[in-house]
């Protein structure tokens, strides 16, 4: 397969059951038993917050491989400003295809895009092993703090990327999570049922 022959696009109404089980195969298992993330995006779609047009799916022949969201936030600013800026994911590709590029291509596309409509910064948590290799730097960096998290904690997941450089010159403050992102176990339980049945496993290096 080559890197060249995909393609992306915006989601589209019919793509919406396909991509939820893309990203719960891509999840299972990795931060917890099963995974949330599907129906996570499921119920993003209605939410005020999140961004239409920055709601891509990426293709190979024919095939759904890789999909990202993005989100609109805030940073309450400690001058007592509330600064615009976006917040990302859930991000996937297929399992079979990770580790290939196709990630970092999708990342790289969505990315241009927010800034080609104006954004300023994204935020959000992620691995800077591979973010750091498209422009992402520890949020810790622009004096940008995560809400909820004590001063002494590591906060190395928190990571930020400029969209328009300065954007955040002058600024610190706390980084807010849109409420959506916070689900019901309960509920996600209801949800997944719907899907076939895969086994919930306890594995080494889980968050939950």
């Amino acid at each position: 397969m080559n890197i060249n022959d995909c393609s992306i696009r915006l989601e589209r109404q019919e793509d919406h059951r396909a991509v939820e089980n893309l990203i719960r195969e891509s999840f299972w298992n990795v931060y917890r038993p099963g995974c949330s993330e599907h129906y996570v995006i499921h119920m993003l779609r209605d939410d005020p917050a999140f961004v239409k047009e920055l709601d891509f799916a990426m293709e190979m022949n024919g095939r759904l491989i890789g999909q990202n969201m993005f989100m609109r936030t805030v940073i309450d600013a400690d001058d007592g400003r509330s600064i615009e800026v976006l917040t990302m994911g859930p991000i996937c590709i297929t399992p079979d295809l990770k580790r290939k590029g196709y990630g970092k291509l999708l990342l790289d596309h969505s990315l241009e895009k927010a800034a080609e409509l104006g954004y300023g910064a994204v935020l959000f948590e992620g691995n800077i092993a591979f973010y750091g290799k498209s422009g992402f730097e520890y949020a810790s960096r622009f004096g940008i703090r995560y809400h909820d998290l004590p001063e002494d904690a590591d906060s190395s997941f928190f990571l930020c990327k400029e969209l328009i450089h300065g954007y955040l010159n002058g600024i610190t403050g706390v980084y807010q999570t849109p409420h959506g992102y916070y689900v019901d176990d309960a509920d996600v339980e209801v949800f997944d049922r719907d899907f076939p049945p895969k086994q919930k496993l306890k594995l080494p290096g889980q968050l939950f």
